[in-house]
């Protein structure tokens, strides 16, 4: 008997009896749909963290004070340390042949105020080399002139959001607000940005470094910012900051973590999430391989008589164990494209939904699910072939 015929004999068997070949095709479907969907949100996500991490910039580092393991991420997560970095640092670190801009950052939060209007802010103290760095864009005005750090004026750059939040539709530039009682004249006000680790872009106010400073009574910066050299490899320019400031401090009290790092630390973490999340979707794909096993037993008890007609007229055990396994891979495939189908099209409708959630369908994850149910199938419908292979031909006759 060719596979041709085998293959035939096995649609023809599930045709018999299509409600129940749905049903049993679905438990599989479910799971591979289960793996589809949850994979590809945990696929959207790295996409998008990917996204985020280089759309202000590449060829970026992040100091920040305290000998710890850290991804970089917003200032102000890691200021541990017996030595704080400070602007001398920053202004030292500036100086390197292998380095092209450099922004020391502080960030807290304040109360703005303007003619009465009071708001919650975030504030950030940085450098007039912030835009370089980060590639941030000016709407109208000017970012923060490029000023000693110690000598610099009480001026502000405005968020595009922060901009309508205190002076909606009026002209911001050459006005004065109140940032934690200390007088700031605007004199910009970006673009839009975006979101950037998290935080909103448009919704900060920019004031120099100093200022920020006194404001929180602080003796160092929560990170240093730092874009180098294009044409440096980032190993390189990290060991010459890395000489540099175990040169100032007396040893190495800082952590220099590279926009590669960053990558590779959410790569890990975003990998094993949607690993984990496959995996919950593989136990559907146990149930459904439980389903097909016991559409399969019940498939040989109805079928006695039909297996031993089939012997008698010169079948081989082999042949007999063959076409139960056909149709049980037949309804593991079907389960498996049944589920691709289900699987695409939820993430297709949660994206359309919910544009806000990254969806990003995964071709390895996919092909690997088809593969398993597959398989699960194939698994399934060893015992039953082997026990309607080991029938008796003369006992199955007579059990009609």
């Amino acid at each position: 008997m060719t596979p041709v015929d085998l293959l035939r004999l096995a649609l023809r068997a599930l045709s018999m009896h299509r409600l129940r070949t749905l049903l049993t095709a679905l438990g599989t479907g479910i799971g591979v749909a289960a793996v589809i969907l949850l994979t590809s949100i945990g696929e959207g996500m790295y996409d998008f963290m990917e996204t985020e991490a280089t759309r202000f910039g590449t060829h970026f580092l992040v100091i920040t004070p305290g000998k710890t393991v850290t991804i970089g991420g917003p200032p102000g997560l890691n200021t541990n340390t017996v030595r704080p970095l400070t602007l001398d640092d920053a202004l030292a670190i500036g100086r390197l042949s292998s380095v092209k801009a450099v922004a020391p950052a502080v960030m807290g939060f304040a109360e703005a105020e303007r003619e009465g209007i009071k708001r919650d802010v975030t504030v950030l103290g940085t450098g007039p080399d912030l835009p370089e760095i980060f590639t941030l864009e000016v709407a109208s005005g000017r970012f923060l002139p490029k000023e000693d750090f110690e000598a610099s004026r009480p001026l502000a750059v405005l968020g595009s959001e922060m901009k309508n939040r205190l002076f909606g539709p009026d002209n911001a530039l050459g006005a004065y607000i109140r940032v934690a009682g200390q007088r700031f004249r605007v004199v910009g006000v970006l673009a839009d940005a975006g979101t950037m680790v998290g935080f909103d872009m448009n919704d900060i106010i920019f004031v120099p470094v100093r200022h920020t400073m006194e404001i929180y009574n602080m003796l160092g910066v929560q990170e240093v910012d730092v874009r180098y050299d294009e044409n440096r490899p980032a190993s390189e320019v990290e060991g010459d900051i890395s000489r540099l400031l175990i040169a100032r401090h007396g040893s190495e009290d800082f952590t220099i973590t590279t926009q590669d790092q960053m990558l590779s630390t959410m790569r890990v973490i975003l990998s094993t999430i949607t690993s984990a999340v496959a995996a919950l979707g593989g136990i559907s794909l146990v149930v459904g391989g439980v389903g097909i096993f016991t559409i399969m037993t019940i498939s040989v008890q109805e079928r006695i008589f039909e297996i031993g007609l089939f012997r008698s007229l010169g079948a081989r055990r082999r042949e007999v164990r063959r076409l139960f396994m056909a149709e049980a891979l037949a309804l593991g495939a079907a389960g498996g494209l049944l589920g691709l189908a289900l699987g695409q099209g939820a993430a297709w409708l949660l994206a359309a939904i919910f544009p806000v959630i990254p969806v990003s369908i995964s071709v390895a994850y996919t092909i690997a699910a088809l593969m398993i149910a597959v398989l699960i199938g194939i698994l399934a419908g060893v015992a039953p072939a082997v026990r309607a292979a080991r029938m008796n031909p003369v006992l199955a006759l007579r059990a009609e």
